[in-house]
This record gives C-alpha cells, structure tokens and sequence, in this order.
C-alpha cells in the first residue's frame, strides 16, 4: 500500500493481496497512509486487480476470541471515522467489487465512483448472519436515501455498480479504463477550491454524525459481537471461509 502524489491531490492504492481483504495488518497500513497526505488538498483511493476490498479478512478473524475481536471491531470503527473525517475532500474509485467492510471504507468517501464491470458492490453481513456497528450505521445512514436503506442494510443485497448508483451507493460509474482518470479529475476540482472554506464545510457536515456513532460505539460492538459468536452465523461465516479457500 503507497501513497503517490499527483501535483495536489495524494493518491492512495489499496495493495493487499489480490482482494485487498481488511485485516488488522491492512487497517494499520491505511492508518499510515492517512498520515503521509501532507499539504495535498484532496485526495483518490483505489484496490487493484478485480477488487476495491472485498471485505472483512475472514480467515484470519474465524478463530479469534470474543475479546480480541472485540478489540478488533472497535479498532474498525476508528479507522473507518478516521477515513470519515479526513479534512481534505476523499474521493473512492471504486475499480471492482467493494464487499461489506470493503463498501464501508467507500462509504466513508466525499465522491465515490465505480467502473462499470462486473464486480458486486454492497453490505452483505446480514446475509452472513451478522449486524453493522455503529460507525458503519451512522456514516451509511447519512451518506445513502432512507430509501435504499432496506436494500442495503437490512437485505444485504450485493449489486451491480449500475444498481449501486440507484441506490446512491456511488455517484458516478464510467467505463473501467476511464475510473481513476475521472476519480483524479474530481478531486483536482475539489483540491482547485479554497481550502479553508472546503475544511469547514466538509468537518460541520461529518461532525455530528461522527459524534452519534462514538456516543452508541461501546453498546453498539456489544450487539455486534453478539451476532458475531451466534451459532447461526458461526455456520454461514464458515461456509464463507470454506468457499474462499477452494
């Protein structure tokens, strides 16, 4: 995972392995990418491959205890807020499929553009037997139409990138080759604007749903463990798994 620089715009690539799973490892390689944007004034986001992230790493999680991942899911939370409220304008090329916590981290970007491929984009957690933290109910419900939440949260459907711009999960999808010219584009425009007036803006507009997701944060991960360990999830979560590794 690398920063480039592209005269005001940083562009940052989500390299981690072909699906660019999230992982502990993955999460603490963003958190240091966040850290390099110095005085760039906006900034692009993109996977490779066939992926923007295909999601929560579920191997590496299956076998954890309820207390590191406890530790593990409060440490999503953060970074996902911390993606939320990065000061500079954040646009997500989305180049492929954006699964469950992979589609969180887009989320959590100002403009979020999509190739038009083949590729699934969606939460499909309840599908797999589990519920959303609040940082990722907060920041959804604010970043979608009421509308599409049924769609999105509750079905957990997974769609195509022409369907997730209906349901607002992105605002743009252009052809494949054409996603990260189109995504630097965007925020070379946004990175043009004076900053101070753009700063503020964008950090009244996040501030209280930020706030709303660390009010619930504590109760919220402890309903989200819950549906993490029952036994019913545990079947479809190793399903999943099983299916990963063949």
């Amino acid at each position: 995972m690398r920063v480039e620089r592209i005269g005001q715009v940083a562009l940052l690539r989500l390299e981690n392995g072909k699906a660019n799973a999230i992982s502990p490892g993955f999460m603490e390689k963003l958190e240091g990418l966040l850290g390099q944007l110095g005085d760039a004034r906006a900034a692009v986001m993109i996977g490779q491959g066939s992926s923007f992230s295909a999601g929560l790493d579920l191997p590496s999680l299956m076998d954890l205890d309820r207390a590191t991942m406890r530790g593990f899911i409060r440490r999503f939370d953060e970074i996902m807020l911390r993606v939320f409220e990065l000061p500079v304008p954040l646009v997500a090329a989305v180049n492929g499929h954006a699964v469950a916590g992979g589609c969180v981290l887009a989320l959590q970007a100002d403009v979020r553009i999509g190739a038009d491929r083949d590729a699934r984009i969606g939460l499909n957690e309840t599908q797999l037997g589990i519920g959303l933290p609040s940082a990722v109910l907060e920041t959804l419900r604010w970043q979608v139409p009421g509308t599409s939440l049924a769609a999105i949260a509750l079905e957990g459907r997974l769609v195509s990138p022409r369907e997730a711009l209906q349901l607002g999960l992105l605002h743009e999808v252009v052809q494949e080759a054409d996603v990260l010219p189109r995504a630097l584009a965007r925020a070379e425009a946004l990175a043009a604007l004076p900053a101070a007036g753009v700063r503020m803006a964008k950090a009244s507009l996040r501030r209280p749903v930020a706030a709303a997701a660390r009010a619930s944060e504590d109760a919220e991960a402890e309903r989200w463990l819950e549906t993490w360990f029952a036994a019913e999830s545990r079947t479809k979560l190793k399903e999943a798994v099983a299916r990963l590794r063949r």
